[in-house]
């Protein structure tokens, strides 16, 4: 019971040390996702910001639009081209940062002529770390070793359990880019049906009509009685 009524103590005190510092550290975004409609003809680059020796993945889709495909490439701060895709309607790539600078990745439309792309994409940042030591918090709790179970324990389990959460919003996500994909192409599959259903059912009413035609012009009596 002494032992317990100990850690408690420990573990108010350092949440009343740190709730700052673990705020800030939880409502930093490592991830995002965007959805917009890319004009036909037309080209979009966005930018994201890097540190040395992190990493950005960057996953996208096109959702709707003539062929759901689109070309994309991904270039450095220095203009070196690190990847590049050509008429794809998805794709997955990963870059690990050499330099500091702004990351330019570009969605590419200006091969279609007519056609706008519906284009989702999704960002994630790792090892984005500030320059401040997150563990300078340590310094102000003593006694940490008297206890079985330490606080770095616990900061691990936390840690774990964001990582996992986190992970866990990037699937659904991901899955809702999935469902909004398929169900504009079941929308666009639906229309063409109905298009053709629709000029099918004219030309079997012009056929119809003109059979009836034919059948009664061979039975007319063209001939003229005289009396």
């Amino acid at each position: 019971m002494e032992r317990l009524r100990v850690f408690l103590w420990l573990l108010f005190g350092l949440m009343s040390l740190v709730s700052d510092r673990l705020v800030a550290s939880f409502s930093q975004a490592t991830d995002s996702d965007f959805t917009f409609t890319l004009p036909a003809g037309r080209k979009e680059c966005f930018f994201q910001t890097m540190k040395k020796e992190a990493s950005l993945e960057i996953e996208y889709q096109v959702l709707d639009g003539a062929g759901l495909d689109i070309d994309f490439f991904i270039s450095s701060p220095s203009g070196q081209l690190l990847y590049s895709d050509q008429r794809k309607s998805d794709g997955v790539h990963t870059v690990e940062t050499l330099e500091d600078g702004d990351y330019m990745f570009c969605f590419d439309n200006t091969f279609s002529s007519m056609s706008e792309k519906l284009v989702f994409f999704e960002l994630i940042l790792d090892n984005m770390d500030t320059d401040e030591d997150p563990d300078n918090w340590k310094e102000h709790v003593i006694g940490i070793d008297t206890l079985d179970m330490k606080l770095e324990d616990i900061m691990d389990t936390i840690n774990n359990v964001k990582s996992r959460l986190g992970k866990s919003v990037q699937i659904q996500t991901l899955l809702r880019a999935f469902e909004a994909r398929d169900r504009n192409i079941q929308e666009s599959n639906f229309e063409r049906v109905n298009f053709w259903s629709v000029v099918n059912l004219v030309v079997m009413m012009v056929v119809s009509a003109v059979q009836v035609y034919l059948v009664r012009s061979l039975f007319e009596d063209k001939r003229k009685i005289r009396t």
